[in-house]
């Protein structure tokens, strides 16, 4: 016998199924990413049309049955229409869904990356912060949110914790001034290390409160564009269209 649910979460994309149907995957707090059939949410008139679209947050009332999940209704707390208009926000917003729906696993905790997926849309709203770094942010804290990770703390070959100056994407992490040199490290400033260290660490609600010289992003960007991609090793339809913007 199925059973109706509530669960939290955001809507990371949705198909059109049928004539009036839809075919939505949800990032839950509850049980991870759910594919779930809204049916009618395509009418004009259906109390679901604006529920069903991505970036829609808020409590999804399903009736589960033995293999799929039915919406029945949606309780949305924000939409994130702002991003609407701004095409180069709302590309990057695409972006991060697509990242989170790659991670995420059905029956898996993901509460960490639900966090860090609607904090990160709430920066792209702010006009004062540069999506270049919001973007480098969400991906190296969503490697960290599924474990995947590079170390920023010691030597990967030696172990030591003083003098890191060298990334290396093959190593996952640092390498000290004796190690470094030679590998295919690209070597840290001491204020890009520690931009990269405060991202890993800082807490969730201090992630998006900083900013950061041209040097430095450039940095982040050259590390992460190998680092990400090797982790990853998918193509991201959005970041595409980041590319070309």
């Amino acid at each position: 016998m199925g059973q109706s649910v509530i669960l939290t979460g955001m809507v990371l994309n949705a198909m059109p199924i049928g004539e009036y149907d839809k075919r939505i995957t949800v990032l839950t707090k509850e049980r991870g990413k759910i594919t779930a059939f809204a049916r009618g949410a395509r009418r004009p008139t259906s109390q679901l049309l604006a529920a069903t679209s991505p970036f829609s947050f808020g409590e999804f009332e399903l009736f589960e049955g033995r293999s799929t999940y039915n919406l029945i209704k949606a309780t949305i707390s924000n939409y994130f229409r702002s991003l609407s208009a701004d095409p180069s926000a709302a590309c990057y917003g695409f972006y991060f869904l697509e990242i989170a729906n790659y991670f995420a696993h059905e029956n898996n905790d993901e509460k960490e990356l639900l966090k860090l997926l609607y904090q990160t849309l709430r920066a792209l709203e702010k006009e004062t912060l540069d999506n270049r770094l919001v973007r480098r942010i969400f991906e190296l804290r969503a490697l960290l949110a599924e474990g995947e990770y590079p170390n920023l703390f010691f030597c990967q070959h030696c172990k030591k914790e003083e003098e890191l100056a060298w990334f290396s994407t093959s190593k996952q992490g640092m390498l000290c001034k004796e190690c470094g040199p030679g590998t295919d490290g690209v070597r840290l400033e001491e204020t890009e290390l520690y931009t990269m260290q405060y991202i890993l660490s800082a807490k969730l609600e201090r992630l998006y409160t900083f900013a950061v010289s041209g040097q430095v992003l450039q940095k982040l960007e050259q590390i992460l564009d190998r680092f990400f991609a090797a982790q990853t090793d998918h193509e991201f339809r959005s970041l595409e269209i980041l590319k070309i913007m």
